[in-house]
């Protein structure tokens, strides 16, 4: 049985987008909204999407789960982010329950995941595996643990100085002491070894193959139960399936950025190729950095609705937003006159006709591609509201209807 152990400091760390590498499958969250046509469902709505209010979330039910298979765990068909999670957030605890009470509780972390400066700067690692190995000792002291248990996985952070196989066993021991348990339900690598500082310097050598090494060591040394990757592109998720099954080790996940609108710049042919091969993704910024959830208008034009402007989002991702948001245009034509207004206000007939919010019609959509779309939560309520996403699925008719054309 696998035993936990007490938190230390929280955490969150900043993502590293690598989008110089064609290997790479992490396309922006909104980039890809030019490669939909409007639903003719949506002709003629108004010039700014305003998305009435979404309906409350319904609490997941603990019987009839909807799950899916991960390798060889049985995990839920939503499951839960936590690279914002901190100890400044008070309803993680709450969180942490109905997640082991609903069926909800697959968490996704990683070592590089805090919020502390010296996180950031590479002093802190693995506040979040501690944060999150604390929340579920005392979930599991304030009484019986309803079955099954909690998932959770983690991942090993590339690095200059980490460039052997020994490196990716060292720092999968100290995640599995940090989390407390006998072995890590599912060991990812977080990104291919493309960030090279000293490249000018001719010390660019790929140490992919040794971290692959590292991933089937950990898992016949039974540090691991099942290991992915992550930001993998078709090719390269390919390359390591392939060297893994050598060592007799089967690639269980990828990790990549996927939604609705978020199926270009290799998304779309990653997810194909991992589901020929039989590798799951598991799918980051599901609903494009709140895009997809209504969340946001282009002014305080609605009662209740955070601005743009009242958004903790970069200067950059707040442009990028505000201009499918408005129908702005620009950057080459590659917005949509409209924005995402046409899409998101059929996606609101949908949510309607099903009783559902516009965030749990953009997850259920990721979900019906085969993929986890693992949306970020930093209470209950978002939790159970995501978690609404599941239990039920849309029509073919309706997932293939927003197909597109991927860039």
């Amino acid at each position: 049985m696998k035993k936990r152990q007490r938190a230390g400091a929280p955490a969150i760390a900043a993502i590293i987008l690598l989008l110089s590498s064609s290997e790479i499958s992490s396309p922006s969250p909104v980039a890809a909204l030019s490669t939909l046509a409007p639903p003719p469902t949506a002709v003629g709505r108004g010039k700014v999407w305003t998305i009435p209010k979404k309906k409350p979330a319904q609490r997941p039910r603990t019987s009839g789960r909807d799950t899916t298979t991960v390798g060889t765990l049985t995990v839920p068909s939503v499951g839960c982010g936590t690279i914002a999670w901190d100890d400044s957030c008070p309803e993680l605890a709450s969180l942490v329950s109905s997640a082991l009470e609903g069926g909800g509780a697959f968490f996704d972390t990683g070592e590089r995941y805090g919020s502390h400066a010296r996180t950031a700067l590479g002093m802190g690692w693995g506040e979040t595996e501690s944060l999150i190995a604390g929340l579920l000792r005392e979930a599991a002291d304030a009484g019986p643990v309803p079955s099954p248990p909690a998932v959770v996985a983690t991942k090993f952070t590339p690095a200059p100085l980490r460039t052997t196989a020994k490196s990716v066993v060292d720092a999968c021991e100290k995640s599995r002491r940090r989390l407390g348990v006998d072995y890590i339900d599912l060991y990812q690598i977080q990104m291919p070894d493309i960030v090279k500082p000293l490249r000018s310097f001719g010390l660019d050598a790929s140490h992919d193959e040794a971290y692959w090494d590292g991933l089937a060591e950990c898992y016949h040394r039974g540090l691991v139960k099942n290991v992915g990757v992550s930001n993998y592109g078709p090719t390269l998720v390919e390359r390591c399936h392939s060297h893994l099954a050598k060592r007799g080790v089967p690639l269980a996940s990828n990790q990549i950025a996927y939604s609705l609108v978020g199926r270009g710049d290799g998304a779309q042919e990653t997810l194909d190729k991992c589901n020929e091969l039989g590798v799951k993704v598991l799918a980051y910024y599901p609903l494009a950095m709140g895009l997809l959830t209504g969340k946001y208008t282009s002014s305080d034009d609605r009662a209740g609705a955070p601005s743009l402007s009242c958004s903790k989002r970069s200067g950059l991702e707040r442009r990028d937003l505000e201009r499918y948001a408005r129908g702005l245009g620009g950057g080459g034509g590659t917005v949509p006159p409209r924005g995402a207004g046409d899409l998101l206000f059929a996606m609101e007939d949908i949510a309607r006709q099903r009783s559902k919010s516009v965030a749990q019609v953009a997850l259920n959509y990721v979900i019906c591609k085969g993929a986890i779309p693992i949306p970020g939560a930093r209470d209950a309520a978002q939790l159970e509201d995501n978690l609404g996403a599941s239990g039920w699925r849309l029509s073919p008719a309706r997932s293939s209807g927003w197909r597109g054309r991927p860039t």
